[in-house]
C-alpha cells in the first residue's frame, strides 16, 4: 500500500499539491460556499488521507476502503477547520482522518469490544507515542500506566482488546520444508492422551459401581453437594454417604 499509485481509481501521483499559504485562500472560498474549489482542495489532500492510512497497512483491511474512510475524515476536517487558530490544515485534518478510520475498525472488528476498553486503548496508543518522543525509545507498560494515571491491568487488557485475530493457520516459519503453522505451536494442556485416557478409564470405572455408589459420586463431585445434602436426598444417614463414598472412590482408584 505504500507504494501504491492508484487507489479508489484516483492516481495519486498526478494529484496537485498547494502551499499552505493557497490552502489558507482556498479553505477561505471554500467556507464562501465555492463548490469548485471545494472539490478541487479535496483533491489535493488526498495524498495526506493516502500517508494516514498507511498506519493501518498491517490490520489485515482493504486499503481501498481504508482511503475512502479516510477521505470522509478529510471531508469532515474541512468543514469543521477554522482559520483563525492559526495551525496548518493538515495539523487538525490527520487526527480527523485517524479517528474516522479508527471508528471504522472499531466497528467492523470481528470480536465485539465495549466502546470503553477501546477508547482506554487509544489513550494509551497516543501515550506511547509521547513517551517515544520523549524518551527516545519504547516506553513499557508501566510508565504508559503512570502517564494515564491508569492501573497496568486496564492499559493491558485495553491493548489486548485491540488485538487482530490470528488464524490457526497462519504459518509462522517456513524452511524450505514443511511450514510450520500457529496450531503447531499452542499447546492443549486439558485434552493430552493421557487426560483422554484417564476420563476413559474413570467413566469404565463408573460402570462398575452399584447404581447407589454412582448416584452417591455424580452428587457429591459432579453436583457439587456436601454429604449431609446427599444423605437428605437419597434419605440415609451422613455417616452411611462417607462410608458409601469412601469404598466406591477406593474401588476406583484400584480400577483406574
Amino acid at each position: 500500500m505504500a507504494n501504491k499509485v492508484e487507489i479508489c481509481g484516483v492516481n495519486t501521483a498526478k494529484l496537485p499539491r498547494y502551499r499552505d499559504k493557497e490552502m489558507m485562500e482556498m479553505i477561505e472560498k471554500v467556507k464562501a460556499g465555492d463548490e469548485e474549489v471545494r472539490e478541487e482542495f479535496i483533491k489535493g489532500n488526498l495524498r495526506l488521507v493516502l500517508s494516514v492510512i498507511q498506519r493501518f497497512n498491517n490490520r489485515g483491511e482493504n486499503p481501498d476502503d481504508l482511503f475512502q474512510v479516510g477521505c470522509i475524515g478529510l471531508i469532515k476536517a474541512l468543514d469543521n477547520f477554522d482559520t483563525s487558530h492559526g495551525v496548518k490544515f493538515s495539523t487538525y485534518a490527520v487526527p480527523m482522518i485517524i479517528g474516522e478510520v479508527r471508528r471504522y475498525l472499531r466497528d467492523n472488528n470481528s470480536i465485539r469490544v465495549s466502546r470503553s476498553l477501546r477508547d482506554t486503548a487509544y489513550k494509551a496508543l497516543q501515550a506511547k507515542e509521547k513517551l517515544e518522543r520523549l524518551l527516545q525509545r519504547e516506553p513499557n507498560v508501566t510508565e504508559i500506566a503512570k502517564e494515564l494515571d491508569m492501573k497496568r491491568e486496564d492499559i493491558v487488557l485495553a491493548l489486548d482488546s485491540i488485538q487482530d485475530p490470528i488464524s490457526l493457520f497462519e504459518p509462522v516459519f517456513h524452511d524450505n520444508g514443511d511450514a510450520v503453522y500457529v496450531m503447531d505451536q499452542v499447546k492443549d494442556m486439558k485434552n493430552t492422551d493421557a487426560k483422554w485416557i484417564e476420563n476413559i478409564s474413570l467413566s469404565e470405572a463408573m460402570k462398575k459401581l452399584s447404581p447407589r455408589e454412582r448416584n452417591i459420586l455424580t452428587m457429591r463431585f459432579f453436583e457439587g453437594k456436601t454429604q449431609m445434602e446427599v444423605a437428605q436426598e437419597i434419605s440415609i444417614s451422613q455417616a452411611q454417604v462417607s462410608r458409601l463414598e469412601k469404598n466406591a472412590l477406593k474401588y476406583m482408584r484400584k480400577y483406574v
